[in-house]
C-alpha cells in the first residue's frame, strides 16, 4: 500500500509540474535566437492570442519596427517594407494580472484604448514601472465616460493613469540578442519613428517541443 501511495503522489506531483510549466517559444531573428517562457496561468487570453499567431506562422518575416534605447523593442506587426500584416482582432487587456514590465519581459503593444492590443508585442530592455497596472489606473468605465464626453466635444484632463500594458512572459535565453537589437541605429520612415536602419527580421517563432 505504501508503494502504491508513493507512486500516486509522484504521479500527482508530475502532473502538477506539467500543468504549471510555462509554454516556451523560440524567436529566430537575423541577429540570433530568443527563447521566451509564456505565462499561461496569469495571462491566458494574451498567451492564447500570441500562440494563435505563432501556430499560423504569422510572425514569420515580420520585423522589429520600433526600437528605443533604454526603453523597449517592438515588433510582430509589420513586414520589412513596413506594410501592416493582418490581425485577428483585439483582445482583453490583462495588465491587471500582477505581472510587471521588468527587463526581459514581453508585453502586448496597443493603442490608447485599453482593449486595443492585437498582434504587436514589445520586450522591455529596462524596468518600465510606468507601464504597469496600478491602483490609480483608469478603469474601462473611466475610459468609456471620457470617450462619450469627447464625442460631445468635451475634453477634460485624465484624473487616472494608464490601465497598463499586459505582460505575458519573459526572455529565458537570448537576452543578449534583445540588447543587440536595442543598439540598432534608427530613423524615421513615413509615419514610423525609431525604425532600425538595418532591418531586424523575425525569421520564425516556434513552440519548443519537449526534448528539443
Amino acid at each position: 500500500m505504501k508503494t502504491i501511495f508513493r507512486c500516486l503522489m509522484l504521479l500527482m506531483l508530475f502532473a502538477n509540474s506539467l500543468a504549471s510549466a510555462d509554454v516556451q517559444v523560440v524567436m529566430k531573428t537575423n541577429l540570433g535566437s530568443i527563447t521566451l517562457a509564456l505565462d499561461e496561468e496569469n495571462a491566458p487570453v494574451t498567451v492564447a492570442n500570441f500562440l494563435a499567431y505563432v501556430d499560423n506562422d504569422a510572425y514569420d518575416e515580420t520585423v522589429f519596427h520600433r526600437v528605443i534605447a533604454g526603453f523597449m523593442v517592438q515588433g510582430g506587426g509589420l513586414t520589412i517594407d513596413l506594410s501592416e500584416t493582418p490581425d485577428n482582432g483585439t483582445i482583453s487587456n490583462e495588465a491587471d494580472n500582477g505581472l510587471k514590465n521588468l527587463r526581459g519581459t514581453i508585453a502586448m503593444a496597443r493603442m490608447n484604448d485599453i482593449d486595443s492590443a492585437s498582434r504587436q508585442f514589445f520586450i522591455n530592455v529596462v524596468d518600465n514601472a510606468f507601464l504597469d497596472h496600478g491602483p490609480d489606473s483608469c478603469t474601462r468605465e473611466n475610459e468609456a465616460r471620457a470617450a462619450e464626453m469627447r464625442a460631445r466635444g468635451i475634453y477634460k484632463p485624465a484624473t487616472c493613469r494608464s490601465f497598463g500594458y499586459a505582460v505575458f512572459g519573459k526572455v529565458i535565453d537570448g537576452m543578449e540578442i534583445v540588447d543587440l537589437i536595442e543598439l540598432s541605429e534608427t530613423r524615421s520612415v513615413g509615419p514610423y519613428d525609431d525604425v532600425p536602419v538595418n532591418p531586424v527580421i523575425i525569421l520564425s517563432v516556434e513552440r519548443v517541443v519537449s526534448g528539443d
